[in-house]
């Protein structure tokens, strides 16, 4: 159905969206086995592990040998250079954080606009994506997208989101999650029996493929640093040049958290929610018994 409205709203194929992980292979294995027409893209986001970056460029290459078309975004700035995680924190002044994934809106979701694409976005990775639909409509400069669900595809025949498609009245990007409801279980039986090619971090003890230091992961991006050291160099350069960028724009004082910010390894511990930084956490536990409130105020130490 995706691939019919592709082919008549917008005159090309539908595109998978590829990003090395196990859903994204899961998902490609079944655009092959469905026989529809489609392309194949990567985002280049600069952050990938050297071995996702080999096994994205291993399967582009049995791809292109079967006849599918595969490219890769690497998103180009209007003056020709290329737009990178490093270069990315230092424009926008700030790491990038879990309520804040400005990092994900440039370099992953920017290369399919204008188009309609397939992603592994599924409802049982995070409670956020819960609230997502198998189709999406995403318009162009705003913040949500307009979600349509499967009933009201098939059934409502007279109804204005399937006429928004039909008449083709918005000129947006729009979006088909094909595995939205598989659980986990699904997706590594299908992955490990069913998909001929593996990321090899799956065989390190990893049970995701993403950015090295994305916020998402939590607690395992101490991990992914052990791993990739170099990474976490480049993230401590990016965040010292944030902060110069910062002192030369005059935000670097500007409340509590900022001062205690005096390098970029200062702003890589805080980021990692390190309680050893200073100033973050003080606690004094020698407490008078009896002590009133205002007595233990003074006392505790203010949270950075």
């Amino acid at each position: 159905m995706a691939s019919e409205m592709s082919l008549s709203y917008y005159g090309k194929p539908l595109i998978c969206t590829y990003s090395g992980g196990k859903d994204s292979d899961v998902m490609l294995e079944l655009f092959k086995r469905s026989g529809v027409p489609f392309e194949v893209l990567h985002s280049h986001t600069t952050a990938d592990a050297p071995q996702t970056v080999y096994h994205v460029r291993e399967m582009f290459r049995r791809l292109e040998q079967e006849g599918v078309r595969c490219s890769i975004d690497y998103h180009v700035q209007p003056d020709g250079s290329r737009v990178t995680m490093w270069g990315l924190i230092v424009k926008k002044l700030m790491p990038p954080t879990r309520f804040m994934r400005y990092c994900c809106s440039v370099l992953k979701e920017s290369g399919t606009r204008g188009r309609m694409a397939a992603t592994g976005v599924r409802w049982g990775e995070s409670n956020m994506r819960k609230n997502r639909e198998s189709f999406e409509a995403v318009m162009p400069k705003k913040k949500d997208a307009i979600r349509i669900s499967d009933e009201k595809m098939l059934l409502t025949d007279n109804g204005s989101t399937r006429r928004l498609f039909e008449r083709c009245e918005i000129k947006a990007e729009t979006l088909v999650n094909p595995i939205i409801d598989w659980a986990d279980s699904e997706v590594w039986d299908f992955y490990r029996s069913e998909c001929p090619c593996h990321n090899p971090l799956y065989s390190m003890g990893y049970t995701r493929v993403g950015c090295i230091g994305c916020p998402m992961a939590g607690r395992a991006r101490w991990k992914e640093f052990a791993d990739f050291p170099k990474y976490k160099a480049m993230y401590i350069a990016a965040f010292g040049r944030m902060l110069q960028a910062r002192e030369e724009k005059g935000l670097a004082y500007r409340n509590d958290v900022y001062k205690n910010w005096k390098s970029g390894g200062d702003v890589f511990l805080w980021w990692m929610r390190d309680e050893n930084v200073e100033g973050q956490m003080e606690m004094v536990f020698d407490v008078a018994e009896g002590a009133g409130i205002a007595d233990r105020r003074e006392i505790i130490g203010r949270v950075g």
